[in-house]
């Protein structure tokens, strides 16, 4: 079911659905960036340009952070910045031969590198979804 918000952005009015966005990442400081489906259109909210926007999108992470009944929705951080994924929008993977494991946010060419040492939790949850999703291994 379609989770439609409004949020004004740049003094205009975007009205979108949640369910489609593939990605937020917060940062530090407040701001929740995503990108908009099927464009490399990113957004920035924060809570002082748009109290209500922010506060709907802030809820719909939440919401989907703790009830993803597939459990495609993975929480990463990396560079500074807090990433909430669904996996199930992700269309490829790539693992190189030093055990890098690459993957770009939906919606944009922001790509994420994990490995083994760093992030061994997380690195291993992605291997897993993987196998479990397209009956693959990439080790």
């Amino acid at each position: 079911m379609p989770y439609w918000i409004k949020i004004n952005y740049e003094r205009s009015d975007y009205v979108i659905d949640l369910d489609r966005i593939g990605a937020f990442a917060s940062a530090p400081h407040g701001k929740i960036t995503f990108w908009l489906p099927n464009s490399a259109h990113q957004m920035i909210i924060n809570q002082q340009n748009d109290p209500k926007g922010y506060q709907e999108v802030q809820d719909y992470i939440n919401q989907v952070s703790t009830n993803s009944l597939s459990g495609s929705w993975i929480r990463i951080i990396y560079e500074r910045n807090e990433y909430l994924i669904d996996l199930n929008q992700i269309s490829s993977f790539c693992h190189s031969p030093n055990g890098k494991l690459t993957f770009w946010l939906p919606d944009s060419s922001i790509p994420i590198m994990l490995n083994d040492q760093k992030d061994s939790d997380t690195y291993h949850k992605i291997l897993d979804y993987i196998q479990w999703k397209t009956g693959l291994s990439l080790l």
